[in-house]
């Protein structure tokens, strides 16, 4: 009786094993496979630079975090086109676009939250929130709520913390930032009740950029706050340089603390910088140590030493380089070794000329157009980057031709030879 006992505790005991290795072997398998569906939705396309027909107007660019899909906010182009947010697929090189989400009614700068289950879209008057399962799969109502963000508040930008739990939108027309308390909106169905408060800022803000730590903020006006009496120093965009008068001041680059903003964003500026004539995008170094601003109506890029910027802002800037008309979007990448710039020549009265980017060595942004490596070519107002999850792949919304570029950055010098 006794080894029959036995005998049977052992079968068991092999039977458990066989079971713990089936499910040991189906998890690597499973495993396996999802490695290689990110591989093949990040392989590089065949060319250096290539272009996706969209349709409508492209703002920004959001990649999923395995990189599998692209989502673009466009703005109507035509009659036959609609505002919304566009879905692309990636793989084996290739993109494609699928599908074009309506969103009314000008959805513009975009974020996906780290847990990669939202889409937050700045859309002028609403911050709209969409389901990210919803739209890849097609199944359900992708659109799962919207927080107004007042009449006529000009939403255009947004940024969530990295623990998901609070959103922040830039309002162009109102001069502030609008902090959203997310993890309630998202327990309590986007209700307006999860607006935290805002945070005074100048004229036209638009950029929201993270420090890497997340202690800071930083964003940009188009013109410093009043309550500053910066010195006029700027003429109008779009003006004759050579007859035209200074009528404003520069714009700022303002510096917030990210957490006291999440309980009092009225007290939570730190330092205003000035930032050139008209600065509009901002990124920043992978140690955070240097901001990249485009400054439109100065043409040019500054940076800044971060440190400087919290402690001594008049003398926080270490470097100017010349680019061309009306620079937009910048872009770090390559280990913070290289930055790129979107020339949109936006004021020029011709609007059919397609334009460039400029590739700058980041390591001499001291020696001003030194520092200027080549040029990438571009379509017809070239507005936002986006990039994808690996950074080697960078995304640029040429506006006025509506499509989607393309740029794999380790082979960027094949591009600027495709110029020369």
């Amino acid at each position: 009786m006794k080894n029959l006992i036995e005998t049977r505790l052992l079968k068991k005991q092999a039977v458990g094993a066989a079971l713990f290795v089936l499910l040991l072997c189906s998890s690597a398998s499973a495993q396996t496979s999802g490695a290689k569906a990110t591989f093949r939705c990040n392989a590089a396309a065949a060319e250096p630079v290539s272009y996706v027909s969209l349709q409508g107007h492209p703002f920004s660019t959001i990649a999923s975090r395995d990189g599998c899909w692209l989502f673009v906010s466009v703005t109507s182009s035509n009659p036959r086109s609609a505002n919304g947010v566009a879905m692309l697929s990636r793989a084996d090189g290739h993109i494609t676009l699928k599908k074009v989400f309506p969103v009314e009614s000008s959805p513009t700068g975009m974020v996906i939250t780290h847990d990669g289950k939202l889409l937050i879209v700045a859309d002028d008057e609403y911050v709209v929130f969409m389901d990210v399962m919803r739209m890849t799969s097609g199944h359900g109502d992708p659109i799962l709520g919207y927080i107004s963000d007042g009449r006529s508040s000009g939403s255009v930008y947004a940024n969530v913390t990295a623990d998901d739990k609070f959103l922040f939108v830039s309002d162009e027309n109102t001069e502030k930032i609008t902090v959203i308390n997310l993890e309630k909106a998202r327990a309590e169905g986007f209700k307006e009740t999860a607006k935290v408060g805002t945070i005074p800022v100048g004229t036209a803000p638009i950029a929201l950029t993270f420090s890497p730590d997340g202690k800071w903020l930083y964003t940009t006006s188009q013109l410093a706050p009043k309550s500053l009496n910066w010195p006029v120093a700027c003429k109008p965009e779009g003006s004759d340089p050579a007859t035209a008068k200074e009528e404003y001041a520069q714009g700022a680059i303002i510096v917030v603390d990210a957490v006291r903003a999440q309980t009092d964003p009225a007290n939570s500026i730190v330092a205003n910088v000035p930032g050139g004539c008209s600065p509009v995008r901002l990124a920043i170094s992978p140690s955070g140590d240097r901001v990249y601003v485009t400054a439109r109506n100065s043409n040019s890029l500054l940076a800044f030493d971060t440190g400087k910027m919290r402690s001594d802002s008049e003398h926080a800037q270490v470097g100017k380089v010349p680019v061309g008309s009306s620079p937009v979007g910048v872009a770090v990448v390559n280990d913070g070794k290289l930055v790129l710039v979107t020339n949109s020549n936006r004021f020029a009265k011709d609007q059919t000329a397609r334009q460039t980017l400029t590739v700058i060595d980041a390591g001499r942004v001291s020696e001003g157009q030194a520092a200027i490596t080549g040029s990438v070519p571009a379509g017809i107002f070239p507005r936002e980057f986006g990039q994808s999850p690996d950074g080697q792949t960078l995304f640029v919304a040429n506006y006025l031709s509506d499509e989607l570029e393309v740029i794999e950055v380790n082979r960027i010098k094949a591009a600027l030879n495709a110029l020369k």
